[in-house]
Protein backbone atom coordinates (compact mmCIF):
# COMPACT_ATOMS: atom_id res chain seq x y z
CA UNK A 1 0.00 0.00 0.00
CA UNK A 2 1.25 3.68 -0.56
CA UNK A 3 0.66 6.91 1.27
CA UNK A 4 -0.44 9.66 -0.86
CA UNK A 5 -0.47 13.01 0.57
CA UNK A 6 -2.40 15.68 -1.65
CA UNK A 7 -3.11 19.62 -1.44
CA UNK A 8 -1.61 23.22 -2.20
CA UNK A 9 1.41 24.12 -2.51
CA UNK A 10 2.70 24.73 1.32
CA UNK A 11 0.48 22.71 2.88
CA UNK A 12 3.40 20.46 4.31
CA UNK A 13 2.94 17.84 1.75
CA UNK A 14 7.02 16.93 1.10
CA UNK A 15 7.95 17.96 5.21
CA UNK A 16 5.27 15.45 6.52
CA UNK A 17 5.65 12.87 3.47
CA UNK A 18 9.50 12.73 4.18
CA UNK A 19 8.43 12.82 8.40
CA UNK A 20 6.18 9.95 7.74
CA UNK A 21 8.42 7.49 5.93
CA UNK A 22 11.80 8.33 8.01
CA UNK A 23 9.49 7.09 11.43
CA UNK A 24 7.95 3.98 9.44
CA UNK A 25 10.96 2.98 7.62
CA UNK A 26 8.95 3.65 4.38
CA UNK A 27 10.43 5.01 0.68
CA UNK A 28 9.44 8.78 0.26
CA UNK A 29 8.76 9.94 -3.03
CA UNK A 30 8.02 13.82 -4.19
CA UNK A 31 6.42 13.78 -7.40
CA UNK A 32 7.80 17.58 -7.90
CA UNK A 33 11.59 16.23 -6.66
CA UNK A 34 11.67 13.71 -8.87
CA UNK A 35 10.04 15.34 -11.36
CA UNK A 36 12.99 18.36 -11.25
CA UNK A 37 15.93 15.48 -11.27
CA UNK A 38 15.33 14.03 -14.49
CA UNK A 39 14.15 17.48 -16.35
CA UNK A 40 15.38 20.19 -14.56
CA UNK A 41 13.69 22.85 -12.67
CA UNK A 42 9.79 23.39 -13.03
CA UNK A 43 9.64 26.99 -13.40
CA UNK A 44 12.16 26.11 -16.52
CA UNK A 45 10.00 23.50 -17.87
CA UNK A 46 7.09 25.72 -17.63
CA UNK A 47 8.86 28.50 -19.12
CA UNK A 48 10.42 26.45 -22.26
CA UNK A 49 7.45 23.42 -22.64
CA UNK A 50 4.50 24.98 -20.83
CA UNK A 51 2.67 23.58 -18.25
CA UNK A 52 0.54 20.69 -20.30
CA UNK A 53 4.38 19.40 -20.91
CA UNK A 54 4.93 19.27 -17.01
CA UNK A 55 1.59 17.73 -16.33
CA UNK A 56 2.46 15.10 -19.31
CA UNK A 57 5.35 14.21 -17.17
CA UNK A 58 3.67 14.35 -13.87
CA UNK A 59 1.00 11.50 -14.97
CA UNK A 60 4.26 10.11 -16.18
CA UNK A 61 5.40 9.84 -12.60
CA UNK A 62 2.27 8.62 -11.22
CA UNK A 63 1.88 5.77 -13.20
CA UNK A 64 5.61 4.72 -12.21
CA UNK A 65 4.75 5.40 -8.32
CA UNK A 66 1.64 3.87 -8.24
CA UNK A 67 3.08 0.42 -9.51
CA UNK A 68 5.02 0.48 -6.39
CA UNK A 69 4.34 -0.57 -2.90
CA UNK A 70 5.28 0.86 0.42
CA UNK A 71 5.90 4.13 -0.70
CA UNK A 72 4.48 7.81 1.02
CA UNK A 73 4.41 9.78 -2.23
CA UNK A 74 4.31 13.94 -2.16
CA UNK A 75 1.92 15.04 -5.33
CA UNK A 76 2.52 18.35 -6.94
CA UNK A 77 -0.20 20.69 -5.63
CA UNK A 78 -1.95 20.59 -9.27
CA UNK A 79 -1.38 16.67 -9.70
CA UNK A 80 -5.16 15.68 -8.55
CA UNK A 81 -6.53 17.94 -11.12
CA UNK A 82 -6.41 15.16 -13.73
CA UNK A 83 -8.72 12.66 -13.97
CA UNK A 84 -6.19 9.90 -15.04
CA UNK A 85 -3.98 10.66 -11.98
CA UNK A 86 -6.84 10.64 -9.81
CA UNK A 87 -7.90 6.67 -10.96
CA UNK A 88 -3.71 5.88 -10.60
CA UNK A 89 -3.74 6.91 -6.91
CA UNK A 90 -7.06 5.56 -6.20
CA UNK A 91 -5.73 1.87 -4.79
CA UNK A 92 -3.67 4.13 -2.25
CA UNK A 93 -4.35 6.31 0.81
CA UNK A 94 -5.02 9.58 0.03
CA UNK A 95 -4.85 12.45 2.32
CA UNK A 96 -5.54 15.95 1.66
CA UNK A 97 -3.61 18.34 3.77
CA UNK A 98 -5.80 21.48 3.83
CA UNK A 99 -4.22 24.67 4.95
CA UNK A 100 -6.09 28.33 5.37
CA UNK A 101 -4.99 30.86 2.44
CA UNK A 102 -3.26 32.73 5.11
CA UNK A 103 -1.16 29.81 6.43
CA UNK A 104 -0.13 28.86 2.53
CA UNK A 105 0.86 32.62 1.82
CA UNK A 106 3.24 32.78 4.97
CA UNK A 107 4.41 29.18 4.55
CA UNK A 108 6.04 30.28 0.88
CA UNK A 109 6.47 33.82 1.44
CA UNK A 110 10.13 34.34 -0.39
CA UNK A 111 9.55 31.41 -2.69
CA UNK A 112 9.61 32.10 -6.48
CA UNK A 113 10.35 28.65 -7.77
CA UNK A 114 6.45 28.26 -8.46
CA UNK A 115 5.47 29.76 -12.07
CA UNK A 116 1.36 29.68 -10.98
CA UNK A 117 1.95 31.31 -8.09
CA UNK A 118 3.68 34.83 -9.53
CA UNK A 119 2.30 38.25 -8.67
CA UNK A 120 0.14 38.48 -6.04
CA UNK A 121 0.48 34.80 -4.23
CA UNK A 122 -2.57 35.89 -1.44
CA UNK A 123 -4.86 36.12 -4.35
CA UNK A 124 -3.65 33.06 -6.73
CA UNK A 125 -3.29 30.73 -3.26
CA UNK A 126 -7.24 32.07 -2.79
CA UNK A 127 -7.87 31.21 -7.00
CA UNK A 128 -6.17 27.94 -6.95
CA UNK A 129 -7.89 26.89 -3.64
CA UNK A 130 -11.12 27.63 -5.06
CA UNK A 131 -10.15 25.74 -8.34
CA UNK A 132 -8.82 22.44 -6.34
CA UNK A 133 -10.39 22.09 -3.36
CA UNK A 134 -13.26 20.28 -4.33
CA UNK A 135 -10.89 17.50 -6.21
CA UNK A 136 -8.92 17.35 -3.04
CA UNK A 137 -11.67 17.10 -1.04
CA UNK A 138 -13.17 14.11 -3.52
CA UNK A 139 -9.86 12.48 -4.27
CA UNK A 140 -8.81 12.16 -0.50
CA UNK A 141 -9.50 9.14 1.96
CA UNK A 142 -9.47 11.63 4.74
CA UNK A 143 -8.96 15.16 5.10
CA UNK A 144 -6.32 16.66 8.35
CA UNK A 145 -6.38 20.76 8.45
CA UNK A 146 -2.53 21.33 8.93
CA UNK A 147 -2.71 25.68 10.07
CA UNK A 148 -1.11 25.40 13.51
CA UNK A 149 0.01 22.34 13.34
CA UNK A 150 3.77 21.01 13.35
CA UNK A 151 5.02 18.55 10.88
CA UNK A 152 5.34 16.01 13.71
CA UNK A 153 0.95 16.54 14.95
CA UNK A 154 0.08 16.24 11.39
CA UNK A 155 2.05 12.84 11.07
CA UNK A 156 0.89 11.47 14.18
CA UNK A 157 -2.76 12.29 12.90
CA UNK A 158 -2.53 10.44 9.67
CA UNK A 159 -0.56 7.43 12.13
CA UNK A 160 -4.03 7.24 13.87
CA UNK A 161 -6.23 6.93 10.71
CA UNK A 162 -3.88 4.84 8.43
CA UNK A 163 -2.10 1.97 9.36
CA UNK A 164 1.13 1.55 8.04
Amino acid sequence: MNLVLCGMPGAGKSAVGAEIAARKGLRFADTDALIEARCGAIKEIFARHGEGYFRDLETETVRTLAACDGLVISTGGGLMMRPENRALLSVCTVVYLRAKVKTLAERMRGDATRPLLAGDMTARLQALIEERGSVYESAADFVVDTDGRSVEEIAEIIFKEVHL
